[in-house]
């Protein structure tokens, strides 16, 4: 049976060029399906969404969170890259259990889904045994999140998977999981595989694992030129002297890419995640988003790990729109030069976090802007909230002055998963699970606050 709802009355940022921005507009959805974007629709037949005192936006996108590591958050708020390394991958990873992934996965996806990210990469380097992927995506499809699904490496060793590693991710149990999960591109879930990449694996494990996506015909997404050490690997040069590089990669960080890099990364249709929350905290380098765009790529933002910073996007943009203007400001000013008329804008950031972000995940044909046709990934923005009103730009009241408490409704492929502030979820369920993990983790580990 068909079905038919109608957000009406709101304040639409559609982020497509051809609908444009509609100071008050309806939205028509049939199914799953955006079936219309206009001033002003009228139908009979359908669930009416009052969006009086909202701005309605595409459902945010994370492009790369590590998302099994919700049930050890706030576990490394001081934690350099350098620590993260022995503080989360050789401390708490190997005594993750299937269960603790299960738990960290349903508990992080509803966090995604709270503030208004309707479309995940879960960058999964905790496949510890066959059982933990089991664990991880079961976990996505009960929560009705979108999602692309990065199959990794376990992290039973530090020392065998991230230093000059022999071991590639295996090959069989990739396709097993993609052919139990994944026989179709076109449903909420997706694949890829989360590799680790020169630096960290010796050659002929790269080869195997870009040969593995090749095979299977998946995308990979892999981190590089995060902090100095990484920068001096030259990890997207050492793919191109491979013949590694192909369209639809995405590269993670890249705060220290060289100049024939970023030449690299462009020429060869790859993409580009920020997270510039951790890049700024943790020392990766400054977060690049001025120098993607500037480089004629369409760069995305992303969490990364929340052992060290939040969850959400409103978090993501401040922080790559303030470390991009505060670095060319004080370049200018240490060169005694005029600031140049080039600087991020809010639009940019509100890209990032949108359509940007849905072409990294390959989802861009079916989400990331209000469009006719695509996907209904819709969220409301409660506008009149005291930290939001008065709007005079709804683009700098989302990028500058909201937050999750803000998020009002969120709808994934025409399904409300948020309600008037409220998600329909067991949230208590997934919060119970994710403490029993935290404390089983804690007692395994010995963990000791710094």
């Amino acid at each position: 049976m068909t079905t038919r709802t109608l957000i009406r009355g709101g304040q639409i940022v559609s982020m497509d060029p051809g609908v444009g921005d509609l100071p008050r507009g309806d939205i028509l959805v049939t199914d799953d399906t955006i079936e219309a974007v206009t001033p002003n629709i009228d139908v009979a037949d359908a669930e009416v969404i009052d969006a009086t005192g909202r701005i309605v936006i595409p459902g945010f996108i994370d492009s790369h969170r590590h998302t099994w590591e919700a049930a050890i958050r706030g576990s490394a708020p001081n934690a350099t890259l350098d620590d993260y390394f022995v503080e989360i991958l050789d401390t708490f990873a190997p005594k993750y259990r299937p269960e603790d992934v299960y738990a960290s996965n349903l508990a992080g996806s509803l966090e995604c889904l709270n503030a208004g990210i309707t479309t995940l990469v879960d960058w999964s380097h905790i496949n510890n045994t066959p059982e933990h992927p089991d664990a991880a995506i079961r976990a996505l499809q009960e929560t009705g999140i979108r999602a692309q699904y990065a199959y990794g490496s376990a992290n039973t060793s530090l020392a065998d998977y991230w230093n000059e590693s022999k071991i590639a991710i295996p090959a069989d149990d990739v396709r097993r999981i993609r052919d139990s999960y994944f026989s179709s591109t076109d449903g909420l879930l997706t694949m890829a595989l989360a590799t680790r990449g020169p630096g960290f694996t010796l050659p002929d494990v790269v080869r195997a694992e870009w040969q593995i996506a090749a095979d299977l015909d998946i995308p990979i997404t892999v981190h590089v030129a995060m902090g100095r050490l990484a920068g001096r690997f030259g990890m997207v040069k050492t793919l191109s002297d491979m013949g590694l590089l192909r369209p639809g990669t995405t590269y993670i960080h890249s705060c220290y890419l060289h100049d024939d890099e970023w030449r690299m990364v462009a020429h060869s249709g790859g993409y580009i995640s920020v997270a510039a929350q951790v890049e700024t905290q943790m020392g990766h380098g400054w977060p690049p988003a001025v120098r993607a765009y500037a480089e004629g790529l369409a760069p995305s933002l992303s969490i990364d790990v929340v052992t060290t910073v939040p969850g959400d996007m409103f978090t993501q943009m401040r922080a790559a729109f303030g470390a991009d203007r505060a670095r060319i400001n004080a370049d200018c000013w240490q060169a005694d030069t005029p600031v140049p008329e080039y600087m991020p804008t809010a639009r940019q950031m509100l890209e990032m976090a949108t359509i940007n972000g849905a072409r990294v995940a390959g989802f861009d044909g079916r989400t990331g802007s209000l469009t006719p046709g695509k996907q209904a990934d819709i969220v409301l923005i409660d506008a009149t909230a005291i930290n939001v009103a008065p709007v005079l730009d709804p683009v700098a009241a989302v990028v500058c002055s909201a937050d999750v408490s803000n998020v009002d409704t969120v709808m994934v492929g025409g399904v409300i998963r948020k309600r008037d502030g409220h998600l329909l979820a067991d949230v208590g369920r997934a919060r119970n699970l994710a403490e029993s993990s935290r404390d089983y983790l804690v007692a395994a580990t010995g963990f000791a606050k710094k």
